[in-house]
């Protein structure tokens, strides 16, 4: 359950959005400053809500719910993201659009055991690699759509936001079987698109190209022993008591892959530590200057959605800042307003009360972090490997404007109307 708010200074929102606002411009504006000090920021601008959550409001009950939260979330991530840096996929070409639809699909259920961020590892360089004779920016974008954000929709290891959400104790198994039905519909429509454009791509791609490139290769698993450790990691979301012995499993399960997995597994996969790194560092920002903008969002929430707001509402509003901002903090700031509208005394009065808000704030929170480069964790991660791998990706808005309102955007608008609408 999420904790009763405190009224913060709304000044003290300013940290929240200039960090956010940084992650989301300076990497295209200023590269090469912003990866020198993108850490000095982040913890920076922590620091400054911190202490005035320590020393200003003496808030130290609320400051280490939220450091607990953060611990549980980067172990999760980092402990899949170093699994799957073990695991090493050989793939087959050629490549056809029937193969990369199969493909999607598999990496879009895998997301739901993996999570997005490792199943995004896992899967984007033999992504690459089956497709390098003709992989293009909308090979990148809609594997960002379909396994880096909708596919992990069924359960909380899926996506960060829904993980954030069975810490605050929403019941592990009630977000399969409330979002199936959007998962199907919003997977199955983006793979359909693709399956379009990937034809028309196919088409353009001589023969001659295609088996010269690709027709010796064959599939191959390396790293299988990997799967013990993913299956201690699955295992142990489950456990909640004592405190932090969940996380002490995990990490001790990523210890154990990465001295198991050989040299030449984590070599043939570039493995290295700088994007989990880079994660872990801006989540420490990201959860401690959250803490003023959700206050404030769980005190003003009757007068910002109005009395009994409609579905709709969490599902835009929801979805409109997982876009522009982290889809995880955004999922914690729409809960807290859920509860701050319902009178909720604790998460079992909300699921029996307001469970399709719920749904839509999940769903929201899910599928428009595949909206632009900062909505998810992956995201950005899976751009960097594309960047490396010399395929031409398109800028911040170049994202929006030629992939997420052509072709993700239409997906949204049919979730909202078939589900949250009136």
């Amino acid at each position: 359950m999420v904790e009763n708010v405190i009224a913060p200074n709304p000044w003290m929102l300013l940290p929240f959005v200039l960090l956010l606002g940084m992650m989301a411009f300076a990497p295209s504006l200023a590269g090469n400053w912003w990866s020198r000090h993108y850490s000095k920021i982040a913890l920076g601008l922590g620091a400054i809500t911190l202490g005035y959550y320590l020393l200003i409001l003496q808030a130290s009950g609320r400051v280490l719910h939220v450091a607990h939260d953060y611990v549980s979330f980067i172990v999760l991530i980092g402990s899949l993201f170093v699994v799957s840096g073990g695991i090493r996929i050989h793939v087959k070409g050629e490549a056809t659009p029937l193969a990369n639809v199969i493909f999607l699909f598999v990496g879009a259920v895998i997301a739901n055991f993996l999570g997005t961020t490792g199943a995004s590892m896992l899967l984007i360089r033999p992504w690459i690699r089956m497709n390098k004779y003709r992989v293009t920016a909308h090979h990148i974008v809609f594997f960002i759509f379909i396994v880096s954000n909708v596919g992990g929709c069924l359960t909380p290891i899926g996506d960060p936001p829904l993980f954030l959400g069975y810490l605050q104790s929403i019941p592990f198994w009630w977000v399969a079987e409330h979002c199936w039905p959007m998962w199907v519909m919003g997977v199955g429509i983006l793979l359909a698109i693709f399956y379009v454009v990937d034809r028309l791509n196919f088409i353009r791609a001589t023969r001659e190209i295609r088996e010269m490139e690709t027709g010796h290769e064959t599939w191959k698993f390396d790293g299988l022993a990997n799967l013990f450790f993913l299956a201690v990691i699955l295992g142990a979301v489950f456990i909640n008591k004592p405190i932090f012995l969940r996380e002490g499993i995990m990490l001790a399960a990523a210890f154990g892959s990465y001295f198991k997995t050989e040299q030449s597994v984590h070599e043939a996969n570039r493995f290295h530590f700088h994007p989990i790194w880079e994660v872990a560092i801006l989540f420490i920002g990201i959860f401690a200057t959250m803490m003023p903008a959700l206050d404030w969002l769980g005190a003003n929430a009757h007068g910002l959605l109005g009395q009994n707001p409609a579905p709709g509402i969490f599902y835009w509003g929801t979805g409109a800042l997982s876009s522009t901002l982290d889809n995880a903090p955004t999922y914690l700031g729409f809960l807290s307003a859920l509860f701050g509208t319902s009178g909720a005394n604790d998460i079992g009065e909300l699921l029996s009360r307001h469970s399709v808000d719920l749904i839509a704030i999940s769903v929201g929170a899910v599928f428009f972090g595949a909206a632009t480069y900062i909505g998810n964790g992956p995201n950005f991660m899976v751009k960097a490997i594309a960047d490396h791998e010399k395929i031409h990706m398109p800028t911040f808005l170049g994202f929006v404007l030629k992939f997420t309102l052509p072709f993700l955007l239409p997906v949204l608008v049919a979730v909202w109307l078939i589900f949250f609408h009136g």
